[in-house]
């Protein structure tokens, strides 16, 4: 629905299906995995983590100040769907980012049974590189985002 995980302070949300308009806007520290949301995903967010496996619409991102957001992009498009004022786009760089992501698809299956979640955990190798991180500044020196050990690019 929309505005669901309006100004949360905690939590974690698995839905297997597309959440509406401003999905996680003003988020502080809810954990969700959701497979599509509509425009102005994480509006305002100063905290927590989200996941996307699909598609989003426009103005992601826009006066995040903190927080993360994955974003599966399979049709190279996402790029343009982010508001830039605030936030960086950076693909998913270091062990830490990469066991986040896949450690909140993992339980998300389990608590869902995603079919697109299940895909992407048998087939890692090819979706990993598929992924975009949205940073804030405030995010830059985490552990997720920027570390001493950053992953080795395969070709």
């Amino acid at each position: 629905g929309n505005t669901c995980l309006y100004g949360a302070t905690g939590g974690t949300l698995f839905a297997n299906g597309k959440a509406g308009e401003r999905f996680a806007v003003r988020n502080s520290q809810a954990q969700a995995v959701i497979e599509g949301a509509g425009d102005h995903c994480c509006e305002y967010m100063t905290g927590g983590v989200i996941v996307v496996l699909g598609e989003t619409g426009r103005n992601v991102g826009a006066g995040m100040t903190g927080g993360l957001t994955y974003v599966l992009d399979e049709d190279s498009t996402f790029p343009t769907k982010v508001n830039p004022e605030i936030v960086q786009l950076q693909r998913v760089l270091t062990e830490a980012g990469e066991q986040q992501l896949h450690d909140l698809i993992q339980a998300h299956v389990a608590h869902t049974g995603s079919a697109k979640g299940k895909a992407i955990l048998e087939q890692w190798a090819t979706y990993l590189p598929q992924f975009w991180q949205v940073v804030p500044p405030s995010e830059a020196e985490r552990p997720e985002v920027a570390a001493e050990k950053v992953l080795t690019p395969t070709a």
